[in-house]
């Protein structure tokens, strides 16, 4: 062999050991990037697989589309608290509208409001209710937990204000939209009812708002540092607007979907709904601290929620207080795993 296919086949190998370690690189930094959201899939596909395996009739493809079905609401707010807890805020009042939206519901529908004038009424009530608890949080300089949590607490106080005792819809476009089956392709006898939908839709159009709009990147942009932002001319005040206008919007949207699925209005509902969302969140790998996170994996932290639930029902023996022991500690698992990653990415 000459010197010359010597000297190229050592080009040619050296060539090819840069690309696999530049891949390997790429590699190393995506899943270093998302490794918290990674967690979280892989800890939702195990916990899922277990319950499976410990009750056969977990395996059924209803069950898990069950998981869409009961935790329709639960998943609507998450989106909206995720957004928030980019901001490095937090909305404690997300149970309360929810609690008002179905009391007011089902008060309007039983005064014989049309119900095509009730939701677009109750929506735009949630926004104007996050609309106001951001501007007072950002303009008096309040901090967003005192504000949400007097949010909650009036929120609470009107629906009990309508209404001391459940109210029942009978509204007949409710009542369809509540027992109306949609059956799932390729899946026996597998369903899921209408207003199942609206989270995965609303989960679409928080990712495409997030990662594809000059919005989501100011959402980012003000979690990460909200001084930084001000100095380069970002519209911060606006931004936080919308994101809390967002959150009541949401809210509000999860208290139509609960009204519609219970066939019912009252203030008592949703209890504690406000840390399910944000253990939700938190699981999926947002952080508190702001400016890192994703809607997805809010979506598999809800998953995670209702999957120790079904489990729970399954075994049938236990407390359902073992819900929130199971998720608490999860919370705090991955509170530990955001805190390891966000150490190790600054010092990389």
């Amino acid at each position: 062999m000459t010197q010359q296919a010597k000297r190229l086949l050592l080009d040619n190998d050296s060539l090819l050991t840069g690309k696999e370690s530049n891949m390997l690189q790429k590699t190393k930094r995506f899943l270093f990037d998302n490794g918290p959201l990674l967690t979280t899939i892989v800890i939702f596909i195990l916990l899922y697989l277990a319950g499976g395996w410990m009750y056969p009739a977990m395996q059924k493809p209803q069950v898990f589309f069950n998981l869409f079905i009961n935790q329709a609401s639960l998943l609507i707010v998450s989106i909206g608290m995720t957004l928030v807890i980019l901001t490095k805020g937090i909305d404690l009042s997300v149970a309360g509208v929810i609690a008002l939206t179905t009391a007011a519901s089902a008060a309007l529908l039983a005064n014989g409001v049309s119900p095509f004038v009730v939701m677009p009424l109750m929506l735009v009530m949630g926004i104007a209710f996050g609309f106001t608890q951001g501007w007072i949080i950002h303009f008096f300089k309040v901090e967003p937990f005192i504000v949400t949590l007097m949010g909650l607490f009036f929120a609470r106080g009107m629906a009990y204000i309508i209404t001391l005792s459940s109210l029942t819809i009978t509204d007949p476009f409710y009542r369809s939209l509540a027992l109306t089956k949609v059956p799932i392709p390729l899946f026996e006898k597998a369903y899921l009812y209408i207003p199942s939908f609206v989270g995965p839709v609303l989960l679409v159009v928080a990712f495409y708002l997030c990662y594809f709009t000059r919005f989501g990147r100011m959402v980012y942009a003000i979690g990460n540092n909200e001084q930084s932002a001000l100095l380069m001319g970002f519209p911060v005040a606006r931004t936080k607007l919308l994101v809390y206008a967002f959150g009541g919007f949401c809210s509000a949207l999860g208290g139509i979907v609960f009204s519609i699925s219970l066939l019912s209005g009252y203030g008592g509902y949703a209890p504690g709904m406000e840390l399910d969302a944000i253990a939700s969140a938190v699981i999926g790998g947002t952080m508190l601290t702001g400016g890192v996170g994703n809607v997805i994996g809010t979506l598999f932290g809800v998953l995670i929620n209702g999957t120790i639930v079904s489990i729970l029902q399954f075994n049938g023996t236990l407390s359902s207080w073992w819900t929130r022991i199971g998720v608490g500690v999860l919370t705090l698992i991955f509170l530990g795993i955001q805190s390891l990653f966000y150490m190790r990415k600054k010092h990389s």
